[in-house]
């Protein structure tokens, strides 16, 4: 009987499992993204939103879950770059749209456009730096400007208000676009702002902070769009303690 011959390792067609893991979890963040776009069609402006909240969260997961199986590429570097793009730049933009600023005459579509657009620039700039030599926010542990998944989640803002006072206040675009503006500017800038990953915490706490986490679940689980609006002032606040706390970092490395 004829043996078949094997084939080098380095020939192999095809990619492995855990190559295609995280790259599953990226395109289900996409889906997700996408599908708050049809919520908001049909008006259903909670699901609208927490499809894309899940597109976070999943978001999240993928990179973990590609360095924990050894599985990172350059093309699932390529689809998630492809899957924030969408999930956090164009579906946001056309919720907040259709939720609100399509009641602003002229403006509120170029507003809608600036909130995808600077989301693309943004992931476009962080692309590019990637092979860069000298990158002083990541080399110092901070990350430039808000990130897509956080930008995105901060321009629902708005909408958490409605959501727990049912004030229509809160959808006027009086208000709905400066915030929009504010936050496109938030992601295309060159801020500091804190890298979750870089923080590290006390010994001493540790117990204390799973506690919290486990509370914050409960409290997502239960009081959704109450938790979010505290997670996104919490953020807003920290932003000026990340500039000034990147600035003596980095006076103390020149000194």
């Amino acid at each position: 009987m004829r043996r078949r011959r094997a084939i080098p390792k380095g020939l192999r067609r095809g990619i492995s499992l855990r190559q295609v893991a995280p790259n599953a979890v990226t395109a289900m963040a996409l889906c997700f993204g996408l599908t708050g776009v049809r919520f908001a069609m049909s008006g259903q402006w909670q699901l609208a939103v927490g499809s894309v909240i899940l597109a976070g969260v999943l978001d999240g997961l993928d990179g973990r879950i590609a360095r924990m199986l050894h599985g990172e590429s350059r093309f699932g570097a390529e689809l998630d770059s492809l899957s924030d793009n969408i999930a956090f730049g164009v579906a946001p933009a056309i919720i907040i749209y259709l939720w609100s600023l399509q009641f602003l005459p002229k403006l509120g579509w170029v507003l809608a456009l600036a909130h995808a657009l600077m989301c693309a620039l943004r992931l476009a700039r962080f692309n590019a730096a990637i092979d860069a030599d000298e990158q002083p926010h990541k080399s110092a542990g901070f990350l430039t400007g808000v990130p897509a998944p956080t930008g995105a989640g901060l321009l629902f803002v708005p909408m958490y208000l409605w959501f727990v006072t049912d004030q229509e206040i809160f959808r006027s675009f009086y208000l709905v676009a400066p915030w929009t503006a504010f936050v496109a500017f938030l992601m295309i800038s060159s801020i500091a702002t804190f890298s979750w990953t870089a923080l590290r915490l006390r010994r001493t706490i540790r117990l204390e902070a799973i506690a919290v986490a486990g509370l914050l679940a409960g409290l997502l689980l239960t009081e959704p769009w109450a938790t979010l609006l505290a997670i996104s002032v919490l953020y807003l606040a920290m932003i000026p303690f990340g500039m000034i706390s990147y600035r003596k970092i980095r006076s103390a490395a020149a000194r």
